[in-house]
């Protein structure tokens, strides 16, 4: 038995039996059993190998997406991970050990909700308790930043290596977990009013599969997918990602220290950094428009045709809290369920050519504070997205008469 434990071959063709045998029916837990018995812990290079070997031998789609449910299954708890390597503070693995403990946390506060819903009477309302639900929910749809990340940046390089399973087998699940929770936001968005037995069906039937889809990618990440990356891909490649990932932004996590590796054509991979960026009334570099940006006495945040938030500058005094978390959310889910339909309300103005500006001023603890939204349009008028503008106008409101330059003057001669 240990020859054949630790003969590689044979232990992948083994674990490709068990595999077989889960996808044509066989209870998990019996096949568990068996892995336990038979092979102590699966090396996870092994499970990736097989399933890698299982997708070119022409397993259909459909089965793939049940094998990834069934297999994860009877494996849990039974994946060795011992020699694996460690990411670094800020390594694009770090960042996303990161979000799934960020996602761990909305997906725990769900389950608690779930619970609470359940021990409810079923004409007792909940809707209070369902709304709560749906500002998780709000929060499990940053997940798609996550996946994005995978998909577009991490797949193609271990794809260069010849690693294809996971790009095969993790986005079909992907996807799966984008119709659960599109379902989800679909059931929330025509929930106005819930007693507690509408809620527990809508619980088992739409909401706990997408939370527990997130959950099974997590599980799989983490045992397999991680491991096996960083023992495939080169601090250069990971570099690479590490630069494009702002682009498609980060899942409930704002990574606050920037990883560096030590190579020696660093300079040369991140030169993009370095070139100045072209405006039609003049160029800035990167760093320059950064702090000309930042230096403007209100805070901006800019989201795309797409209500997509983009961008939001990080001057001295912020009005309100942002995470670069927020980038490449939709701004609905940014804001309170009670209030979306407004934003939307103004989006769809602005899009409609009805207005071009929306203002709003509230009193923030003492101090006036002015919100306004305006529509960007390129020359032909075509909307391009809106740019929120914030600013604290509590001094300015109190000054009178007037204040000319040549009085800075006298004032630094004394």
């Amino acid at each position: 038995m240990s020859e054949l434990i630790n003969n590689v071959k044979k232990r992948r063709d083994l674990l490709k039996h068990m595999i077989r045998q889960i996808n044509d029916g066989e209870a998990p837990a019996a096949v568990r059993t068996q892995l336990v018995r038979m092979l102590g812990q699966v090396p996870y290079a092994d499970v990736l190998m097989v399933e890698q070997e299982l997708i070119g031998e022409g397993m259909k789609q459909k089965d793939v997406l049940r094998l990834c449910d069934l297999h994860t299954e009877a494996l849990k708890g039974n994946i060795d991970q011992s020699g694996a390597k460690t990411a670094p503070s800020g390594h694009p693995v770090f960042v996303f050990r990161k979000e799934n403990r960020a996602l761990e946390w909305e997906l725990a506060s769900a389950n608690k909700l779930y619970s609470e819903i359940a021990d409810k009477k079923d004409k007792e309302d909940v809707t209070r308790l369902f709304m709560e639900l749906h500002q998780r929910f709000n929060s499990l749809l940053d997940v798609e930043k996550h996946y994005l990340r995978k998909e577009n940046l991490l797949f193609p390089y271990l794809e260069k290596h010849e690693i294809t399973g996971p790009s095969t087998v993790m986005w079909n699940k992907h996807d799966l977990t984008r119709q659960y929770l599109k379902s989800a936001m679909e059931a929330f968005a025509a929930a106005q009013k819930i007693n507690a037995g509408e809620a527990k069906s809508v619980i088992d039937l739409v909401l706990r599969p997408a939370s527990e889809s997130i959950e099974d990618m997590i599980y799989r990440e983490e045992q397999i997918l991680f491991p096996m990356s960083l023992d495939t891909l080169n601090d250069t490649e990971w570099y690479q990602i590490s630069l494009q990932s702002l682009e498609i932004g980060f899942c409930l996590y704002d990574p606050q220290e920037k990883w560096r590796p030590e190579i020696r054509n660093l300079s040369q991979i991140a030169g993009k950094e370095t070139k100045r960026i072209q405006l039609p009334s003049g160029s800035f570099t990167p760093e320059e428009l950064t702090a000309v940006l930042n230096t403007i006495p209100f805070d901006l945040t800019f989201v795309d045709k797409d209500d997509t938030v983009r961008f939001f500058t990080q001057g001295r005094e912020r009005i309100f809290s942002r995470s670069r978390a927020i980038l490449g959310r939709k701004v609905q889910n940014c804001h309170p369920p009670s209030s979306v339909y407004i934003v939307e309300k103004i989006l769809a103005d602005f899009k409609a050519g009805k207005g071009d500006q929306a203002r709003f001023w509230i009193d923030m603890k003492g101090r006036f504070i002015i919100i306004e939204y305006h529509a960007m349009r390129d020359a032909q008028g075509n909307y391009l997205g809106t740019l929120e503008v914030s600013q604290n106008l509590t001094e300015k409101r109190l000054l009178e008469g007037e204040q000319r330059l040549l009085s800075y003057i006298k004032e630094g001669e004394k």
